[in-house]
């Protein structure tokens, strides 16, 4: 502003210089300028320190959104990065989980076939003993009834040993 004071009056004299010689003026611009340099300067002298301090509060205030808008983009920032990190960790958590799950079902599938076969061999050897059961069963049950219809018919008159060779040949 000292500036602009010290040019207005050095520019004063060139305003006087500049009028036509000889040439009426009913104008009175020196006395206006005069009084124009003079109204700037006391409003210079009056507003500086509050004009000066207004504009730093506005360069503080701007600053300190500056400053906010800063901290929140660079907290914005790290909780990307943090996303992007924690899903990495996501992914290959879910490819462990996949690979643990793919083992798991083999071991599942191997206990399971190792469970029916051994079910189906106790099958195979629960089917072969109630064969020899049966096939006993069965044997007797012939044994009783010829030697019930032997014993049973008094024109058949058979001897200890003859009995026995009967019974051998039919269970055998």
């Amino acid at each position: 502003m000292k500036k602009l004071l010290i040019l207005g009056l050095a520019l004063a004299p060139l305003g006087l210089l500049a009028s036509s010689e000889g040439a009426e003026t009913n104008y009175d611009i020196v006395q206006r300028t005069v009084n124009f340099i003079i109204f700037a300067g006391i409003l210079w002298y009056l507003l500086a320190d509050k004009i000066k301090a207004f504009f730093a509060d506005r360069t503080a205030s701007i600053q300190a959104e500056l400053d906010k808008v800063q901290d929140t983009l660079k907290a914005s920032q790290d909780k990307v990065d943090t996303a992007v990190k924690n899903l990495e960790e996501a992914k290959v958590l879910a490819a462990e989980i996949v690979e643990s799950a793919k083992t798991d079902i083999d071991s599942v599938k191997q206990r399971v076939t190792e469970a029916v076969e051994v079910e189906i061999a106790n099958l195979d050897k629960g089917f072969d003993d109630k064969i020899k059961v049966e096939t006993s069963k069965a044997k007797r049950e012939i044994v009783s009834a010829v030697l019930d219809e032997l014993l049973s018919s008094d024109n058949v008159s058979l001897t200890q040993d003859e009995l026995v060779n009967i019974v051998v040949k039919k269970v055998a």
